[in-house]
């Protein structure tokens, strides 16, 4: 889109470099921001067309690099110890979220009072435990998240904002004793949360890596699950921001 604006940007958490992405309509005003943070094989180009899919409907998306130095694992010998270091440490896996979100409340286009946070696998995970912690946010997507992931102490949230989970019936990273867990969990410090649920769907359902999966019970591309939660996701966030409206094609 020749009316979007797209830049890298760098940014920092300890001694590690990130390099983020802005992308954004062009406009004189800053517009609504959200914060996207990638799956577990980074800032890739799957998720920056998701960022430039997103502009489109009139957002200004800032991606997250929480690896670092735009890190695009490829194998889960490369993935498993960057997820489970986090994880293992949730402080620095919440700093990580927050430079982001700094580094995108710092961007010219983005209205730094209007922010959601929208995260796919691992991301999904981090938008919620963002939500958790007490990430200063407005809104909430995860698109299959590992619940797994997912600590249990929801004293700290900010007590406004609205989740959104589009999740498989079938993902094992995502059961329905923790799907219940969650809802629990949101209902008891006043979040407004819905989750869509996907009959016949595993997890990274929106992934087209999972096509050829080597465990298809587990992981799995699924087109229509993966339409539904985007039509779900632009939706909510249309209803958390209804002042934005789609670029011009």
């Amino acid at each position: 889109m020749n009316d979007l604006v797209s830049r890298d940007v760098e940014y920092r958490h300890d001694v590690t470099r990130m390099v983020g992405l802005l992308c954004a309509p062009e406009a004189a005003h800053a517009r609504p921001g959200i914060l996207l943070v990638h799956d577990a094989f980074g800032l890739s180009p799957d998720m920056i067309d998701v960022a430039h899919r997103l502009a489109g409907f009139g957002f200004a998306v800032f991606a997250a690099d929480v690896w670092g130095d735009r890190t695009q694992p490829a194998t889960q010998p490369e993935i498993g110890p960057l997820i489970g270091g986090m994880v293992a440490d949730r402080p620095r896996w919440m700093a990580r979220i927050a430079a982001a979100h700094d580094a995108a409340r710092a961007q010219p286009e983005i209205d730094a009072s209007a922010i959601a946070v929208l995260g796919y696998c691992f991301g999904g995970s981090s938008a919620l435990e963002y939500v958790r912690t007490g990430g200063d946010v407005l809104g909430a997507v995860s698109i299959h998240g590992g619940l797994d992931l997912l600590h249990p102490d929801w004293s700290a949230p900010r007590r406004t904002a609205q989740v959104l989970v589009c999740t498989g019936a079938d993902d094992p990273m995502a059961t329905a004793p923790m799907r219940a867990e969650l809802e629990t969990s949101l209902s008891s410090v006043g979040i407004d949360w819905e989750v869509a649920l996907y009959s016949d769907t595993v997890h990274a359902f929106t992934s087209l890596r999972s096509r050829h999966s080597p465990t298809p019970h587990v992981v799995a591309y699924n087109a229509r699950s993966a339409a539904r939660a985007w039509d779900s996701t632009t939706r909510f966030l249309s209803d958390l921001f209804p002042d934005v409206r789609p670029v011009a094609s």
